[in-house]
Order: C-alpha cells, then structure tokens, then sequence
C-alpha cells in the first residue's frame, strides 16, 4: 500500500509528458507544412538575437512598466521550477525533500524560490488588473474577444494558483519549517495554520505538494493550446528570426529565374521545355493559404504572444484601417490549426476543405491597408515578422489574380509605359526647369 501513491505519481508523470511529447510531435509536424527556406546563414548573430532577445528579454523592457513584470514572471517561473525536480524525485521513490541534505545552500535556494513566487504571485495580479480593471486598449480590441481574452486570464489564474500552493506547501511542512532555513516568506503564512494537529497539516501539505505538480503537468500541456506557447518557441523564433535590414524584401525565386533567362543573350526563347518540365505544377507566386507560407512564418504564428504591441504602433490600426498585425499572426494560426486537423481527420493527408487563409480569414482589405513602414516587426518583443506574410498574401493577389487596387494598377501601367510612376511621357519629364 505503501507504494500506491508513488505508482500513481508515476503514471501521472507518463501521462503527462506523453501527451506533451505527442502534440510536439504535431506542433512540428504542422511547422513543416511550410515551404522550406534557408537560415542557415549569420549564424553568430542569431544566437546573439535569441541571448538578448529570447533570454534576455531585452525587447521587452522597452515598456519599462510591463517589461518589469515579465521579467520577474519568466525569470521567477522558471527558476522556481527548478525545484520540479525534487519534487519527481520524492514522487517517484517516496523520499521527503530530498535534496534537504544539502543543509544551508538549500536553504539559500528554497528561499530564493519563496521570494520569487511572492514577486511572480504580486506581477501577475497587476498583469491580471492592467488587462480587466485599467483595460488597456490594445487588450480589448476585436480579434480580442472569445477565446484570445479568456486565454490570457487563465494563464494568469493557472500561475496565481501554482505560486499559492508553492507557498502553502511549504507552509504546512512542519519538518522544513522546524529547519527555519529558506523559509523566508512561508513563514508568515504559517500562522494561518497554528491550532492545526500535525495530521491535519500533513494532510494540507501533501494536497498542496499534490496539486502543485499536477497543476504544473497541466500548465505543461495548455501550451500547446494557449498564446503562451512562446514560453518554449521563442528561442528557436528569435535564432531564425530576420537578420537581413528589415526594410530588405526577399525576390521570388521563379521570378528571379525569368528576369535572368529574358536577360540572357545566349538563351533560346523558342527552345522546347526539358522532358517532363510540362509535366511539373508551376510554382504559385506569393501565399494564399498557409502551406504557401515558409516554415519560418508558421513558426511565427505558433511563437505569437497576442500582447498586441504590433498593433498597438501600426499606424493604418491607429488611424481607424481594419488591419491588425496580431491578427494576422492569429488568423494564421488558426487556419495552420484548422489544417492540421484535417490532416488529423484524413489519416495524415490534408483533403481540400474549400477554405484558405486568404478571403476566409484575413481580408484583402487588411491586406492593402498595409503602409509596409515594418512597425509591427521592430515592435515585437519575439522578433515576429507579420509584413512577410502580408507580402506574401499581396503578391498572390497581383501576380495570380490581378487583383491589385486601381491605383496601383496605375502606377503600374505607368512604369512599364513610361519608367516612372507618373503618367508622363520620358521626353516630358524635364519640362518643369522651364516653368516660371
């Protein structure tokens, strides 16, 4: 009988990290549904992007106020946490507190994690009052409601709990607290408790060591449901993230290929296609739906944080126009979702459903609201890049379907007739130097 709650541990402990390792799985499979591309390149510079970006939240502190508390939220979340360990430790083999032998140094550590929950517990309920008391604007925009909204106040609840029962754990612990060593915040807690028999706090102490690590299994496998999947992805989003200078746009490979065979004074424009060349599907220009986009960009969309800062510096957003980057990046990840699921339902091959990303979800007049002046990318704290798909979307509405606003059109038919985006002729040009 003895044995029955570590057999129990074990089997929740197998539970949950296999269900997290299947929707990896998943997570990297839909990631893959994107076209390839190379970021094998400046590899220095990406791995200083992800140490100053994704470790040290350097973007992030650029909001002083809310750069703070994320700081102390990612850094106090994941070194307490680091107590996980003993507690699998105890699960498995029915010890208490084992790693107590290390007498003052875990003292040293287990009241350093006390004074971490407390300042993690204090920043998230600001967190919680700045998002549903303050209202800040950019958390109350219209891709915001529904799911997004309850989402970003659950994870918030999630560690409001698990830092209390860290807390109320080693409260009730009578042997640590008979140590008086690391019991740098419990000990005011404990008080709450006296008058209690010893059985009644082993009871209470055993719950709260129960539920913590329950709650933390869970945590461990709402992200893959949650925004707060950038907890893991934002390494890998940062190391791939855009190195070249942001204004820089990336060419069409067919395209580039068409203007060097144009421009090629041995190539034969009458030469018959290579065997079986007729028989390939051409390459589509620009993205409709999302196995269009590159791996990077699906990355992206999984790695969103829905803080809305792109947003919040967009200026078509801010001039009333119905874009929002953040929505972008949703709406992406959704539809890449949306898409996994039916590969899911079909026994690994995707069915077409009729729908794509471009009309069903992101509107073309999102699209051609786009001043492309990179705001939205230099603002994100993950180095999330919503312009390139943007682009990328634009350039299927124009080179596959034509479907380019008038004005550009223009503008276009101008440049081929004329060189310039103006509608003068070339020999016009300079009859303004002889106006007076």
């Amino acid at each position: 009988m003895q044995f029955i709650p570590n057999i129990l541990f074990a089997i929740a402990l197998i539970l949950g990290i296999g269900f997290f390792a299947k929707n990896v799985k998943k997570l990297i499979r839909n990631i893959k549904l994107g076209q390839d591309v190379d970021v094998s390149d400046n590899k220095s510079q990406r791995w200083k992007n992800m140490t100053m970006i994704a470790l040290g939240q350097s973007k992030m502190v650029k909001r002083p106020i809310a750069g703070v508390l994320h700081v102390i939220v990612y850094v106090g979340f994941v070194i307490i946490n680091i107590e996980v360990l003993e507690i699998i430790i105890d699960g498995l083999f029915g010890t208490h507190r084992l790693f107590s032998k290390m007498g003052t140094l875990y003292g040293v550590l287990i009241g350093t994690f006390e004074v971490l929950a407390a300042l993690v517990f204090v920043s998230v309920v600001i967190f919680w009052v700045r998002r549903n008391v303050i209202k800040l604007q950019r958390f109350w925009k219209s891709e915001m409601k529904g799911w997004p909204k309850n989402d970003g106040n659950f994870i918030l609840y999630f560690e409001m709990v698990l830092m209390t029962l860290f807390l109320v754990m080693n409260a009730t612990d009578v042997h640590f607290q008979d140590m008086n060593s690391g019991n740098v915040i419990s000990q005011y807690i404990a008080p709450m408790f006296s008058g209690l028999a010893d059985s009644t706090l082993h009871i209470i102490e055993r719950s709260a060591w129960w539920l913590h690590i329950l709650g933390i299994l869970v945590f461990l496998n709402y992200l893959y449901y949650s925004k707060h999947l950038h907890i893991l992805l934002a390494f890998p989003n940062t190391y791939y993230g855009k190195v070249n200078p942001k204004g820089q746009l990336n060419n069409l490979e067919a395209v580039t290929n068409e203007v060097k065979m144009m421009m090629d004074p041995n190539a034969d424009p009458f030469a018959a296609p290579e065997e079986g060349a007729e028989d390939e599907v051409p390459a589509k220009f620009g993205a409709s739906d999302v196995q269009d986009l590159n791996w990077v960009q699906l990355l992206n969309a999984y790695t969103c944080t829905e803080c809305g800062r792109c947003t919040s510096e967009c200026p078509a957003n801010q001039t009333g126009k119905k874009l929002s980057p953040r929505k972008i990046m949703m709406d992406t990840r959704d539809r890449l979702e949306e898409v996994g699921k039916n590969i899911d339902a079909n026994g690994g091959e995707f069915k077409d459903d009729g729908k794509q990303l471009l009309g069903d979800y992101i509107s073309t007049e999102e699209l051609w609201a786009c001043t492309t002046c990179n705001a939205c990318t230099e603002a994100c704290p993950v180095s999330i890049d919503p312009l390139s798909i943007i682009i990328e979307m634009r350039r299927y509405l124009v080179m596959e379907q034509s479907a380019a606003p008038m004005e550009l059109n223009n503008m276009m038919t101008n440049i081929e007739n004329n060189g310039a985006p103006w509608p003068y002729n070339q020999m016009d040009r300079l009859n303004w130097a002889n106006e007076e």
